[in-house]
Parts: structure tokens; sequence; C-alpha cells
């Protein structure tokens, strides 16, 4: 059955690894605004079963206990720590951070399709509008927003009202609106990189509504939300990571000295 050890510690090899490589993204995004940490899920494969529970022994008792031999482990999702992160004080009146629940809406002009980030890093491109993104191609905030090329101090409540001040009005004029999204599963949410989500069937259509209604979160002008990244929790997860493919791979050579002892067996 040294067999059966090799194959089984190999699954145990390939989740360690799965793990690992979800540990370093951890570690790689954790100065990346709005990131949310992912962790590894595991569970076991199916069972040898030489002796079912129960099964009636010599005098026909039902037995207590029965033999069963697990062959292995696999990885079944990585799910997203949803947790808020730190707000990091920017001072840049672009910058806005989400403190609760709720994504903010953008529409990519080149696909027309709607995306969902945490990254409030906004910017003006050359027709006045909101953002996400660098100013030549960056994503559209939906609702748009135009701000004019002559407003002064641009302010955005907690509330996504988007207001500034215009060239003789001592008011402040309102200029948009600033919605935020929220699903019934976010961890459903499909990740695409550049800090952008897409809604798929797991997380269930965006509920939109404005900041601080139906459970959402607010605005903080003038600052970022930092990456929910624990250096020192993905630390230890590195070191356990690292010892369980250590232990895994130790299992594999002692199924190989198995093999090898009863390969070298001779009759006299």
């Amino acid at each position: 059955m040294s067999v059966q050890t090799l194959y089984t510690a190999a699954t145990g090899m390939g989740a360690m690894e799965t793990k690992l490589e979800v540990i370093a993204n951890n570690l790689a995004n954790i100065n990346t605004t709005g990131f949310k940490k992912d962790r590894a899920n595991f569970e076991d494969l199916l069972y040898r079963h030489e002796v079912y529970p129960g099964a009636l022994d010599a005098q026909q008792n039902p037995t207590a206990v029965g033999t069963q031999v697990g062959l292995g482990v696999r990885v079944t999702s990585t799910q997203t720590d949803q947790r808020q992160g730190t707000l990091q004080q920017t001072g840049r009146d672009l910058d806005l951070a989400i403190q609760g629940r709720g994504y903010l809406t953008v529409l990519d002009p080149s696909t027309q399709a709607f995306m969902y980030t945490r990254a409030g890093n906004l910017d003006i491109n050359a027709n006045g509008q909101l953002v996400i993104g660098s100013a030549q191609t960056g994503r559209l905030i939906d609702p748009a927003v135009q701000i004019p090329p002559d407003a002064i101090n641009v302010v955005i409540n907690p509330n996504g009202i988007v207001m500034a001040r215009l060239p003789g009005e001592v008011e402040l004029s309102q200029l948009g609106q600033i919605q935020l999204a929220q699903f019934v599963n976010p961890d459903g949410l499909l990740k695409v990189g550049e800090n952008m989500y897409e809604a798929t069937d797991a997380s269930g259509p965006a509920q939109i509504a404005n900041p601080g209604d139906q459970g959402l979160g607010i605005l903080r002008q003038g600052n970022l939300e930092a990456s929910n990244v624990e250096p020192v929790q993905e630390l230890i997860d590195l070191i356990t990571t690292q010892r369980g493919f250590e232990l895994n791979s130790q299992a594999v050579q002692a199924g190989d000295q198995m093999m090898q002892t009863i390969s070298n067996l001779r009759r006299f």
C-alpha cells in the first residue's frame, strides 16, 4: 500500500503549494489600496472503507468503529476576507475611502461593462469626468460626475454628494452624486485585477444606493483604505505552510523507502 502513500502525500504537497501561492499574493499586495486578503480552504478526499462502522463482527455484533483510510486533500476554494482595512489620511480632495460595506461602481469605456472597486483614488480625465485609475485610461465613475475646469475646493460629503465652489459664487454647487453597490454574496465577485471586481451569478446582482443608506458604508474624503493584509499572520501562515509541505514530502520519502525495502526482499 506504499504506492497509495505517495499519491496521498502528493495531494498534500499540491494543496500546500496552492496555499503558498495565496499567501504570496497577499504579501505582494500588502500596500495595494482597498485590497482584501484571501485564504485557501481545504477538504479531505474520498476514503477507502475496509470495514464500515457498524458492520457485524464474527459474533454478529455491530462494530463501534470501522477502518477508513483517507486518500488525501484538495483545495475547495479561496475565500476573501471582507474586513475593513485601515483608513490612511492623504489630504487629497479626490481620494475616497469607504468606511463600511459597499463598492464604487465604474464603467469600463472599452467594454461598456460595469465593474466594482474598493479603491477610491479618483482622478479627473480630459473631459472633466471623475475616473478611477490614470486620467488617460481610467474607468468612469457611475453615475457620471462632471467637474468644471474652474471648480475650486471639491468637496465630497459622507453621503456621496459631490460639491465645489465655482468662480464668483459663495455657496458650494452640487455637481453629482456618488453611489455605492453591495452584493448578497461579495465572496462570489470575480476578481479581474486592477483593483476591480465583476458581478457573477454567485455574487448576485448589484444593489445600488447612496452611501449611508440600506446598510451601506459612508465615504471619507481625503482618505484611502489600506490593504487588510496582516503581515505577522501571513508570515505565520507561511511558516506553517512550508512545514506542511515538508511533512508531506517526508511521507513520500517514507513510502519510497518502504517500497525499496519490499523490492529488495530475497527468498532463501
